[in-house]
């Protein structure tokens, strides 16, 4: 385990992820604020997602497992809450991503398209859980939300790339990003091309490009966020030993 400033990063030996039978009484007892901001941020961009989202109520690391449990939440609710900067302190936003690498060793990262809540930002495939991560006994499944975002993104399929069984898990005050490692048998230049050329083909793409990582000296601190580079240097260090 390190830390660096606020953010805490460390691997993982298993994920547990469940939906919890209960509501979210700050997005309840909040909704006259969240219904004026979403109103804000529709009338400035009017693609913005609008469906429901899974928000984090329970969060535990003990010996390397980390336990999770989500409730059901719309999405002006959770954005409301990241953009008040997390004031509820019982809950959190938890998220995968594909911290993809191709056969080089780099690091690959995709920077938001203009259209999306976080334009111009550069970080792994990822997305927030939603309900249709969650399997019929109520597991929350983080793997099958890696493999869907990491396509619908990159137009990568989960056989097109290998599953290295390594999570680590990044706590930076209210968000907490599991990081499933996954290789592409392709080296960084040659998936970069590959994954523009999908971008270019989609009509409306989540990315506008493809960042490549190979040391400290590639992390951007203006446009990658802190947990993003908090994990960059942790792997990039672990990746020296």
């Amino acid at each position: 385990m390190i830390a660096v400033a606020d953010v805490v990063v460390a691997p993982l030996t298993s994920i547990e992820a469940r939906l919890l039978d209960a509501d979210w009484p700050w997005a309840r007892d909040n909704r006259e604020r969240i219904e004026a901001h979403w109103r804000a941020l529709t009338a400035a961009n009017p693609a913005l997602y609008k469906g429901p989202v899974l928000i984090r109520r329970e969060q535990t690391l003990v010996h390397g497992r980390l336990s999770l449990g989500y409730v059901e939440t719309d999405y002006a609710s959770f954005i409301a809450f990241r953009d008040f900067d997390f004031p509820d302190p019982t809950s959190g936003n938890s998220f995968a991503m594909a911290a993809l690498r191709a056969s080089d060793g780099a690091y690959m990262l995709g920077q938001m398209a203009g259209h999306t809540a976080n334009a111009g930002k550069v970080y792994f495939p990822a997305g927030t859980p939603d309900p249709d991560d969650v399997l019929p006994d109520g597991t929350v499944d983080l793997a099958g939300s890696v493999s869907r975002e990491l396509e619908e993104e990159t137009g990568l399929r989960a056989d097109e790339v290998a599953v290295t069984g390594r999570w680590d898990v990044v706590f930076a005050g209210g968000r907490t990003a599991m990081m499933r490692e996954l290789r592409v048998p392709m080296p960084a230049e040659a998936l970069r091309t590959r994954i523009r050329a999908f971008i270019a083909r989609e009509k409306r793409p989540e990315l506008a490009d493809v960042r490549i990582v190979r040391g400290v000296e590639d992390i951007d601190a203006e446009a990658m966020p802190v947990f993003m580079q908090g994990f960059l240097r942790f792997a990039l260090a672990r990746d020296q030993r």
